[in-house]
């Protein structure tokens, strides 16, 4: 299937027009984030828990400290629904009712589990240092069996998802284009800045191949292997 069947609970409802179930729009916003919120409950207490997370396919990971309340309580099967942001533009009307944001943002839900079994587990954390530094896994020491121990991982498999856009300049009232007042979108976005080395570097070690991405004013976004953030043509407003 290329989208998601949204149901009550993932259905875009403020705003429709703005919605997207395929699975491209849905994974490029996800995969051009490295850092999401997992909503939770606990004994009734609701719980938001900002964290990493990687995508392969279908299924999201994450990861923390086995000591990790969080993580304890949502290992043996918990729902929960991970969502990602991406702020883009401020957008700037001619009345504050009409102010607003470019973004891309994703709702996803499914059932947490732990990942038990130690050659998937490793597998996973490998894949996500790969993800962000490309080749480096294979540049640095092997996890210890005590950091592996240390370590939680949790997957989900995406049952449902939506996605919302905004894009493009502000909607105003007709009557208010003719105002005398500023309007338009100002961009935002993330950037890499120069990196800093660390003071007890061994000597003689450079910058390896593998973050060449990582150059300074590149979109970090783009490092993490998306494209740019889309253009009016590709969503509606």
């Amino acid at each position: 299937m290329n989208a998601f069947s949204p149901t009550a609970r993932s259905r875009v409802k403020r705003l429709p027009k703005r919605a997207h179930y395929d699975r491209e729009a849905v994974f490029a916003i996800l995969d051009a984030a490295l850092l999401c919120h997992v909503g939770y409950v606990i004994d009734g207490q609701p719980y938001v828990t900002p964290t990493a997370f990687w995508r392969e396919g279908d299924r999201l990971y994450w990861h923390g400290s086995s000591a990790s309340r969080m993580l304890r309580a949502q290992s043996a099967g918990l729902p929960v629904c991970l969502t990602v942001a991406h702020l883009d533009g401020l957008v700037l009307a001619r009345s504050g009712f009409h102010h607003s944001l470019n973004y891309r943002s994703v709702m996803a839900f499914g059932t947490a589990h732990k990942v038990d079994d130690p050659v998937e587990k490793a597998a996973a954390l490998d894949a996500f240092v790969d993800r962000l530094y490309p080749g480096r896994r294979a540049e640095i020491r092997p996890n210890t069996a005590q950091e592996l121990k240390a370590t939680t991982v949790l997957s989900m498999v995406i049952e449902e998802a939506s996605a919302k856009v905004r894009t493009g300049p502000p909607v105003d009232d007709e009557e208010d284009y003719a105002l005398p007042c500023w309007a338009g979108v100002v961009p935002i976005r993330t950037i890499v800045d120069p990196a800093l080395a660390d003071p007890r570097l061994a000597p003689g070690v450079v910058w390896p191949d593998g973050l060449a991405a990582y150059a300074p004013g590149a979109k970090f976004e783009t490092v993490l292997g998306e494209s740019a953030a889309p253009t009016e043509e590709s969503y509606s407003t």
